[in-house]
Order: structure tokens, then sequence, then C-alpha cells
């Protein structure tokens, strides 16, 4: 089959496309024809020995996939031959075919098309879990979005909605923030020539928001934690701008303001029951069409390098899929 091998920590221009072999279903696990591939920007981080992981190498990137049960291993029960499927794999899903532990798959309605199941998984279990555990997001409270132009951010404007917050969407640019409304945004802010401190205040009538999230960093941070009222609850998503930025803690000491961690992965992880439910809701409010990921561009996987261009050069409304 073809794949998307790395080879070595490098830049991700240095990327090819390789013939390898065929993976087998082992006890446990499933192989998956991939149909879509999401891409998402901790893949390039992983290439390019920047993530929190460094896995052996060579290994192929590639966390989430969508398509076809094509073989089926010991002890796996539940799924058959030809089922629609998506899976959280972390690694290999940009290739032609993937094995994955059964736990990791579920089933997609057939008339979700493959690349918007490929969209979902990253960037909205990261986010329902940031909303719902992290935050305990309220119906009626304030949610600031970074970056929310983006896979997470517009993730995060349709859940926002979906649970009754109002949502100020924050981005750099009008086409990005063009698509923070198509997701439900109530206001935008573009924080490269609005003051984002200033414009917290003045939208939330000087309270203040109750949430932040933040999968941007750089130097967009600060100005929003300022902007959070009396137990205002910011949430560390990602850092998307590149730097992590350094917060001055006296902004959590005022306003009882929380600094709270979102690391999806490791949670699901440790806690595989409540994820299993947090994804069952997912496809619940995409049957109710209250989400539904916002798939920009579509390349297949000879043209791995065009979509992370598309990421680092901030062209992504929503999200960017491979296809195999």
């Amino acid at each position: 089959m073809k794949a998307v091998v790395c080879k070595e920590f490098a830049p991700y221009q240095q990327l090819r496309i390789e013939e390898v072999e065929d993976p087998k279903a082992d006890a446990g696990h499933l192989v998956i024809d991939v149909k879509a591939a999401g891409v998402n920007f901790p893949d390039i981080l992983l290439v390019e020995g920047k993530y929190q992981m460094k896995p052996p190498l060579p290994f192929i990137p590639g966390g989430e996939v969508s398509g076809t049960v094509s073989a089926i291993g010991e002890g796996v029960t539940g799924f058959r031959i030809g089922d629609r499927v998506v899976a959280a794999t972390l690694l290999n899903g940009f290739a032609e075919k993937v094995a994955t532990a059964a736990a990791q798959v579920a089933p997609i309605p057939d008339a979700m098309p493959f690349e918007e199941a490929a969209a979902l998984i990253t960037t909205y279990a990261t986010t329902i879990h940031a909303l719902k555990q992290r935050a305990g997001l309220k119906a009626g409270e304030t949610l600031v979005v970074l970056g929310a132009g983006g896979g997470v951010g517009t993730a995060a404007c349709q859940l926002g909605k979906a649970y009754g917050a109002r949502v100020i969407a924050c981005a750099r640019g009008e086409d990005k923030l063009a698509a923070a409304k198509q997701a439900g945004a109530d206001e935008l802010v573009d924080y490269e020539t609005e003051d984002l401190k200033a414009r917290l205040k003045e939208l939330t009538g000087g309270k203040g928001a109750d949430v932040v999230y933040d999968a941007v960093g750089g130097p967009f941070s600060e100005p929003a934690m300022r902007g959070l009222g009396w137990g205002g609850r910011f949430l560390v998503v990602g850092f998307a701008a590149g730097d992590i930025p350094k917060m001055p803690l006296n902004l959590a000491l005022l306003n009882s303001r929380d600094i709270r961690g979102v690391f999806w992965g490791a949670w699901a992880g440790q806690f595989p029951k409540e994820n299993g439910k947090n994804m069952a809701e997912l496809f619940e409010l995409y049957a109710k069409g209250q989400i539904k990921p916002m798939v920009s561009a579509s390349y297949p996987l000879a043209e791995v390098t065009k979509a992370f261009d598309d990421l680092m050069q901030r062209r992504v409304k929503g999200k960017v899929v491979l296809t195999a």
C-alpha cells in the first residue's frame, strides 16, 4: 500500500510517499481501508520532532481516519466487513490502510461523508472534553474562542452554541471571521486590528467573559486572560502561533480565575468510557444538525505537504483532509 513515511525528524517538506507492507488485523484490532484522514497541527509537530511524544522512526503520521472495515482480528465483536467507521489512530493514518485497536473505532451514519467524519475526531473530541470536563460551560455563559476560524476554533463555536453559550469569536482577517460566523459565533473580533482585552470588556458590558478557549497561544493569550471576569476559566488547548506564552500568575489571582490544561488524548486513554460518551454525544449533535465539520480543502496522499502548507500559512477555514 501507499503511505506517507517520516524517516527522520525534519521539516515536513521532506515527507515522501512510499510503498509499505499492508497492515494485519491482530487480536483486538481492525484494518480499515482509509477513505479520508484528518490533518491537524500536531501532525506537523510530530514529524518535526516538536511534539510531547516522539514516535520511533520510521513512522507514518496521521491520527484520525474514516473508511471501511476490511479485516477483523480475533476477539473483535460488533463490526462487520464493509462497515463505515471512524477511528482515532494517533499514528499511521496517512496511508491507504490502517490497523487500529477496535476500542478506538466507531461506526458512522450512512449519510455522513467520509471527509466530514475524518474531520470530527481530533478537533471535536478535544473541544467537547475542553468545554464539558474542563470548563463546565453552562448555558448563558460567554465563551471566547481564539483562532476561531480554524479546525478546533469552528468546533468550539459550534459546540459552544449547542451548549447555549454566547460565543465571541476571535481570529485574524475577514475570511477566518466569516468561517467563525458560519459556525455560529454571535460576536466577531479581529485581534490583529482590534484591542482584544478592550473589546472583550466592551462586549461583556465590563463583566468579562466566563471561558476562554485558547488553541493559539502567542501574543493573544494574555489579553484574552485579562478579558475574563470573576471565576473565569482559561483553557490551554494548544500553541498554533508557535510561541508558548508566559502568563503573569497574578492574573489568576485577580478575579479568582482558573487556568486549566486540555490534553484530550491523555485523558481519553485514562477515561475511555467517558470519552466514549463524549463521542456518542458528538454523533447525536451531528444528527441533529447542531455540529458539522467544515472541510475547506481535500488533497490526495501525495500532496500531504500542500495540506501542511495550508495549516502553516493559516489558509485553513475549518479542516483540511487527505484522501486515499
